[in-house]
């Protein structure tokens, strides 16, 4: 199983055996996980993504 790393809304990075829906029909980079560092759900992308 391929490992995902993430970051999250509020700036940790992680990352996660599941990436929902990592196909190419998708809305948007971003995915509903929940955090480890801030245990609640926060809107998170890939670190590929992540622009600031």
């Amino acid at each position: 199983m391929e490992r995902t790393v993430v970051r999250c809304a509020e700036g940790h990075v992680f990352s996660t055996a599941s990436f929902p829906m990592q196909t190419t029909e998708r809305l948007g980079p971003g995915r509903l996980l929940r955090c480890p560092r801030c245990a609640r759900l926060r809107q998170s992308v890939p670190v590929g993504y992540a622009k600031r």
